[in-house]
């Protein structure tokens, strides 16, 4: 019998002013090159020089879509109408993003390619009823696409069958808008529009409580400059941000605006989630990236846009369960501009 199964391999989308590279293995954006103010394309987006390197585990999650569930689990266990549910516990003493094999580490089939002037490409994954522990069938699908000359839009969706389950995907790319190998992005800037965070325990676990950001490091609801305050706040940010403020378009919701003097590069953030994970890379160090880029502490930021981490064992947290019968439904839209 044939082997039917989907090999990794790299695809492109290219509308003449944007270029990115995917692999199906992961769903995982490896380049993603966008105009400077000189013009000139930059490759803003941290990642491995092959395919192999992926599939080795060297990456730190770089690019990914990861899941069934993004971010930690507590204990690695939770409750569903009654029944236990037990996780891999891979970021001791947490479930960390989907588990051992997650969704990250799967090759996803390529369903649909489109060239043109908004080129698309769409992936597909099928998680069974008890992988990584998680009860129930769900088929996962994910749509790249470049709506316009510098917006890469981002669908995602989740069908379960059978049974109740918990979905929580998130993108985990990793940018420096001043080139993926130009250092740190402490000279960022960010703007958040949140006014609280879910602050967590000594394992990073939010403890449910909801803080408001006002007086606290915490506070990027107006542009302020990441190197600025990171020092006050341990190894760096890696919290979620309940995104309360924005203003809305299309049904989504703005969450972030990113900008780097260099380059004059911003990056504006659109989401349907609830949250946003501001991570600064703090657990990088010494990756060895594309083009001989050695990538350390901080070298990257990731916005991860996602329902809120441990919401399962939550019960304030906004509700990650999916039932048969309903859909996951996750958009992200990153607009690149020059200011």
């Amino acid at each position: 019998m044939a082997d039917e199964s989907p090999k990794p391999e790299t695809f492109e989308l290219n509308n003449g002013s944007m270029q990115v590279l995917l692999t199906n293995l992961g769903c995982t954006i490896i380049s993603l090159s966008v105009p400077g103010k000189d013009g000139v394309l930059s490759d803003v987006v941290l990642g491995l020089e092959s395919v192999e390197s992926y599939q080795k585990g060297l990456a730190p999650y770089f690019g990914c879509i990861v899941g069934r569930v993004a971010n930690r689990i507590k204990d690695g266990k939770f409750t569903l109408d009654g029944i236990h549910y037990s996780l891999p516990i891979n970021n001791p003493p947490n479930s960390l993003h989907g588990g051992n094999v997650g969704f990250d580490k799967k090759v996803w089939e390529v369903v649909e390619h489109k060239k043109g002037e908004t080129p698309s490409i769409t992936f597909k994954c099928h998680s069974h009823d008890g992988e990584e522990g998680y009860p129930g069938d769900i088929t996962v699908t994910a749509t790249y696409t470049l709506t316009s000359s510098t917006t890469l839009r981002l669908d995602m969706e989740g069908v379960p069958k059978g049974k109740p389950t918990i979905v929580n995907l998130a993108q985990h790319t990793y940018w420096n808008l001043a080139g993926h190998n130009s250092g740190n992005i402490l000279d960022h800037s960010i703007q958040l529009w949140a006014n609280h965070i879910t602050p967590v325990n000594e394992n990073t676990v939010p403890t449910g409580e909801i803080m408001p950001v006002k007086g606290t490091p915490f506070d990027f609801t107006s542009f302020n400059r990441i190197g600025s305050t990171i020092s006050q706040v341990g190894l760096g940010y890696d919290h979620n941000y309940v995104l309360d403020c924005g203003e809305e378009k299309e049904g989504l919701r703005h969450a972030a605006k990113v900008r780097d003097p260099s380059s004059s590069r911003v990056l504006n953030l659109w989401t349907n989630a609830p949250g946003v994970q501001f991570y600064t890379a703090n657990y990088v160090n010494g990756v060895q990236g594309k083009g001989g880029a050695i990538y350390g502490k901080h070298a990257g930021l990731c916005l991860e846009t996602q329902g809120f981490p441990n919401a399962i064992n939550q019960p304030n947290f906004p509700s990650v369960v999916v039932r048969p019968g309903e859909k996951y439904q996750h958009t992200m839209l990153f607009e690149f501009s020059l200011e």
